[in-house]
């Protein structure tokens, strides 16, 4: 944990950057010397929070959103070159990983072919290096982990490999309900050396927070209300979840027709029993949210409208056309984390269609929401008085496409006459558009009351749509995009430090 906490109240500029897209010389972003000099080029321009997506393990289409657990830490991200500076690596040894290069897209494939078995050796010698400081650590680690989370997903990992990584839903009975702690005669290296990793990832990012800590820095988390049906969490609680006997969901969770599909998105992944949840007051919401405030400073919740109400969908059906909306949790779950935490540095994802209950629990609350300019700009007779001070303005998000692809292309199906019309309302509520359509969003964004205004990275660069990080709806081509350093240490970027000035986020 960092010696002191940041100032949420002031006004602040930020950047929206998943640590995959980090640069550096080993095919993916780390969490060691590659975040930590980023650190450093944002704070030379001006940027003091830094927003990324969920840090966990990913499974099938490598979205941070389908994990392999919501609690652990994605072991592709750590660092080996610290792992050299502890001993647990030799410098020769990380040939392979350096050949992969610093790259504008992430190949998970072939990361994780010559990674994985790296983090195995450290985890293998670490457990026998004798080290008693780094040993004294761990078991300080296991202590705050092993209860809440650690336990099951090193037993839940255990068993995926040894069932060819099929889901737990086809694992047959024995292994469905299997006892956790008689995991650990049965695979007791694989056991460790799970944990070991895990400790490892937990150890650096300790070290990135201390080090945002000291250079005032944000760090901007994000949990995903819902889990991924072939993760640990859901098949150690399967009680807390809508499934049948066999693990199969009896409903998924998805959301109506919106402004990126007609047909509603599908996500699939499980929905709660809230009744379950309440009935033990929310317990494993409060293990949730204190494990992500462990790591963050600031924490958004995905999708806050689903503690309202949320969109059900049968499991069989083709669309999300198909569903219809349940009530959620609502004030309850909130009444329970404050009662357990205290009052936590939230904010509430309101996007898509909100009524005004959402609202209304958002305003009790006191969460701040999101606003977002490529919703905003277009529509008539926008002001940028329309932005409240207690939100977070994004000129787009995660899921937009950049502002250069957004104006070049978001008319869609538009052209001519259309087209032309959409452009000028456009540029009837930005100045500079002469300088590029995102030097216009993100003077826009910082120029807004918002306390904290925030552009992806590929907005600060000016990129086009081929740098897109993930478009809803599909399956392919997502979460890949990176930064090269040659890219991050351009100087046509002095520009964003001005902005911040000018807009007293400094």
């Amino acid at each position: 944990m960092p010696s002191r906490q940041p100032d949420l109240g002031k006004r602040r500029a930020g950047v929206c950057l998943h640590l995959t897209s980090l640069p550096g010389r080993r095919g993916i972003g780390e969490i060691g010397a590659p975040a930590r000099r980023f650190l450093g080029w944002m704070q030379a321009h001006g940027l003091s929070v830094w927003q990324f997506l969920p840090t966990v393990p990913t499974g099938h289409g490598h979205s941070p959103y389908q994990p392999l657990s919501v609690f652990a830490g994605n072991p592709l991200l750590i660092d080996l070159g610290d792992l050299v500076e502890l001993e647990l690596l030799r410098a020769e040894e990380l040939g392979a990983c350096d050949r992969l290069g610093d790259r504008g897209s992430v190949d998970y494939r072939a990361v994780g072919a010559v990674k994985l078995p790296r983090l195995e050796l450290a985890a293998d010698r670490f457990a026998e290096a004798g080290d008693a400081e780094l040993e004294e650590e761990y078991e300080r680690f296991l202590a705050d982990h092993d209860r809440t989370w650690l336990d099951a997903f090193a037993a839940f990992c255990s068993l995926k490999s040894e069932h060819r990584s099929a889901p737990w839903s086809d694992w047959g009975i024995d292994f469905r309900t299997l006892d956790i702690p008689n995991l650990a005669e049965r695979q007791p290296k694989r056991w460790q050396r799970i944990k070991r990793i895990q400790f490892l990832f937990a150890r650096q990012w300790r070290a990135l927070r201390a080090e945002a800590a000291a250079r005032d820095i944000v760090l901007f988390g994000d949990v995903p209300i819902y889990m991924s049906l072939d993760c640990a969490e859901a098949w150690a609680h399967p009680d807390l979840l809508n499934l049948d006997a066999n693990g199969a969901p009896l409903d998924v969770a998805g959301v109506p027709p919106d402004y990126f599909s007609a047909d509603g998105q599908l996500w699939g992944n499980p929905t709660y029993r809230w009744d379950a949840h309440a009935a033990d007051g929310y317990r494993w919401w409060v293990a949730r949210l204190t494990h992500a405030l462990e790591q963050a400073d600031l924490v958004r919740l995905d999708h806050f409208r689903a503690f309202e109400s949320y969109w059900s969908v049968p499991a069989d059906a083709e669309t999300a056309r198909d569903g219809q909306w349940r009530a959620g949790p609502g004030r309850a779950l909130f009444d329970a984390l404050r009662d357990a935490i205290g009052s936590a540095p939230l904010v509430a994802e309101d996007l898509g269609l909100i009524t005004d209950e959402v609202r209304a629990l958002r305003q009790v609350l006191g969460l701040p929401g999101m606003q977002v300019l490529q919703f905003l700009v277009d529509q008539p007779q926008f002001s940028i008085e329309w932005i409240e001070e207690n939100c977070i303005c994004y000129t787009g998000t995660h899921d937009n496409d950049t502002s250069e692809g957004w104006y070049a292309g978001s008319g869609g199906a538009m052209a001519g006459d259309a087209l032309a019309r959409w452009q000028e309302t456009v540029r009837q509520n930005l100045d500079q558009v002469e300088q590029g359509i995102h030097k216009a969003m993100i003077s826009l964004a910082f120029r807004s009351r918002a306390r904290i205004a925030i552009a992806p990275l590929q907005d600060y660069f000016g990129l086009g749509s081929a740098a897109r990080f993930n478009t809803p709806g599909t399956a392919r081509g997502n979460w890949r995009w990176r930064t090269t350093e040659a890219e991050l240490n351009r100087a046509d970027t002095r520009y964003i430090e001005d902005f911040a000035a000018a807009s007293h986020r400094l």
